[in-house]
């Protein structure tokens, strides 16, 4: 049996073949699975992808499933347990980063009514590429959604990961055009978009 045509990225990996194929670059209406891709993002700054999607299960273990409301009660004695456990990226930063996250997200579903359709407020229209074509580390829109958090408060989450998320939900939609799931993912991305007003 041929492999589909995928995405160059996914190699050498179970794991991340099943994560391309079936997440990456879908839109989630589900806000904790939205504040989980966030909370992802951050911890692997520095460390490969693949290590964060290994750690997955117990993150979400640890992390009452990302469920911002529950993580923002989390206090200085679970810092100290989440240090002491090696099923997770035992960082100091990015685990208070995560509970102050939490804690941001908090305030704003408060102010502004669901993290899920702020978050799309920032969705491109197309894609945006370097000079060369290639796909971006980096954008003008993930400078100004992470300056934007960083105004609200949040914490390890710059331009590059705020791209990294954007990718990951379905904010720009990066797949390879002949990757098999481009169009899928394209098709899902538009049916969420329907309705949605840009950011200039």
């Amino acid at each position: 049996m041929t492999e589909p045509i995928r995405c160059e990225w996914p190699t050498g990996s179970e794991t991340s073949i099943e994560y391309h194929d079936h997440e990456w670059g879908r839109p989630t209406t589900r806000e904790h699975l939205l504040f989980e891709k966030i909370c992802l993002e951050g911890f692997q700054s520095g460390l490969s992808w693949l290590t964060i999607l290994m750690k997955r299960p117990r993150f979400r273990e640890v992390f009452a499933d990302f469920d911002y409301r529950a993580v923002a009660e989390f206090g200085s004695d679970d810092v100290d347990r989440l240090l002491q456990d090696a099923g997770i990226v035992r960082h100091r930063g990015k685990i208070e980063a995560t509970i102050n996250n939490a804690q941001r997200a908090s305030e704003l579903v408060e102010s502004e009514g669901s993290l899920v359709d702020w978050v799309w407020e920032w969705a491109v229209a197309e894609p945006e590429r370097t000079d060369k074509g290639g796909i971006p580390s980096q954008t003008v829109r993930s400078a100004a959604l992470a300056k934007e958090l960083k105004r609200r408060g949040w914490k390890f989450f710059g331009s590059t990961t705020a791209y990294a998320f954007m990718q990951s939900e379905a904010l720009t939609n990066d797949h390879d055009a002949r990757c098999f799931v481009y169009q899928a993912c394209q098709d899902e991305r538009q049916a969420f978009l329907a309705g949605r007003m840009l950011r200039p």
